[in-house]
């Protein structure tokens, strides 16, 4: 049932690029802790999977907050809502910047992964405010800005920690999201609730999968001190089991569920969430490991790399991911979604395995991450291509949501799995884990992401006609 009929007003350039400019701060802010999370581990004297928690708790947030954040906007409008997410990232950020302790930064994390709601809320409010031929366009230039912010983040995060401190690497791309909220909230016009408030919100769907992945995270981080804590880790397993099954029971009971758990039934959903598990997986544990491989000391096996030099380094693996997105549309037009996938799938293979063999120099990590971003752009673009025309368009919403719940899982358990091993390869009294469990780490990853070819050549081809 429609709100009303009134046509919404064209926004202006100004407008377009006040979203912009709200993208490009929210992607800076993103993307700060990646190149510095070594330097915020010796800091806050954080363990190795303590750095992996706070390095997905923001990726958690978002995940759940998501599907919440596109009902909200059509009960209430895009830029309402869009405005009061961003408020909400800002205290995160500030929260982020003022922290004195592990747990405070971890609590202004959470709180700033309401930014990942707000990128698709931008695009709702382009599209009810232009025609699709310009709208496409202005989507264009504010994913493409997001992006660029990303590697802005990448690259300033080091210098500004190391040059300033830790609290002004947060602080800086905050204050830019509160003045491009600002500027976004008198240039672009308010929007009409698209639909009235008969579809529901999953509250307890929602609260069962937050303690899912919370507790999961908890398992994984305590992995390593089984030895000493059996009756705790035990304690949360059972836990965990109690969440998944009251979460299951939920969903498949809901009228409106957050992720509705039938669409698992169809072989083309649950084929893409298996390989979209196993591929997050495969690429988290580089993107986990090489900064921390970066930072190990010259003296030992390392490069001693400071964090302004780890945000050079990963840059070209950000560059090639923004890459990957229109290769693997263009790829998946032209020859099929499987066909991307497979050959996503065999690059991350191989740069994974180049890693676990050959990591004594800075241009060995540079190219192994570089590939693996490549793969898996390829493999998420064709992904959700192959996932979007395979289903009604009116379950395309449902279906991306049981996508983006496992991608989740796949980064919070590759990260969470990694830091568990270097936090057991650390000998007691040292900060440098035996070289051994990064090869194990790539060498791990390499295979489940090989596993993954066998659910690939099941898949339909999935070329357009």
């Amino acid at each position: 049932m429609t709100a009303t009929l009134t046509p919404p007003v064209r926004i202006t350039k100004a407008a377009i690029w006040a979203l912009g400019l709200l993208a490009l701060a929210t992607g800076a802010l993103e993307s700060v802790v990646t190149p510095t999370l070594p330097l915020l581990q010796r800091e806050l004297d954080m363990s190795p999977a303590e750095g992996a928690l706070l390095s997905i708790v923001l990726l958690i947030t978002g995940a759940l907050i998501t599907p919440v954040a596109g009902k909200f906007g059509d009960r209430y409008g895009g830029k309402r809502v869009l405005i009061r997410l961003m408020a909400v990232v800002s205290t995160g950020g500030l929260v982020s910047a003022l922290a004195p302790n592990l747990p405070v930064l971890l609590l202004g994390q959470i709180l700033q992964g309401a930014m990942v709601g707000a990128l698709p809320l931008s695009f709702i409010l382009v599209r009810k405010h232009l025609p699709a031929g310009e709208a496409k366009v202005a989507i264009g230039m504010v994913s493409g800005l997001f992006v660029g912010g990303g590697m802005a983040g990448t690259l300033s995060a080091g210098p500004v920690a190391e040059g300033l401190s830790r609290h002004w690497m947060f602080a800086l791309p905050t204050l830019a999201v509160i003045g491009a909220t600002i500027f976004v909230n008198r240039l672009m016009p308010h929007d009409a609730p698209v639909r009235s408030d008969d579809a529901g919100i999953d509250w307890a769907g929602l609260v069962l999968l937050s303690g899912t992945l919370v507790t999961l995270m908890l398992v994984l981080a305590l992995a390593p001190d089984l030895a000493s804590q059996p009756l705790a880790l035990g304690a949360l397993v059972v836990v965990l089991a109690a969440f998944v099954t009251g979460w299951t029971a939920v969903e498949r009971r809901a009228a409106s569920p957050m992720v509705d758990l039938r669409m698992l039934a169809r072989p083309a959903v649950w084929k893409s969430c298996v390989l979209t598990f196993v591929i997050c997986v495969g690429t988290s544990v580089p993107v986990y490991l090489v900064p921390q491989l970066f930072d190990v000391p010259a003296d030992a096996y390392g490069f001693g790399a400071s964090a302004t030099e780890i945000g050079f380094y990963l840059l070209p693996g950000a560059v090639a991911a923004s890459l990957a997105g229109p290769i693997g549309g263009m790829g998946a037009r032209r020859f099929g979604s499987r066909a991307v996938v497979t050959a996503g799938i065999v690059i991350m293979v191989v740069g994974l395995t180049g890693l676990a063999a050959v990591h004594t120099e800075v241009w060995h990590l540079v190219v192994g991450k570089m590939l693996i971003a490549l793969a898996n752009g390829l493999c998420v673009t064709a992904m959700v291509t192959s996932t979007a025309t395979s289903v009604d368009q009116s379950d395309t919403g449902i279906a991306t949501s049981l996508v983006l719940v496992t991608r989740v899982l796949g980064f919070a358990v590759g990260s969470q799995a990694s830091g568990a091993l270097l936090t057991a390869a650390t000998p007691a009294g040292s900060d440098v884990p035996a070289e051994s469990a990064f090869v194990t780490g790539f060498v791990i990853a390499g295979v489940v992401t090989a596993l993954a070819l066998l659910v690939a050549r099941t898949m339909s081809k999935g070329v357009k006609e």
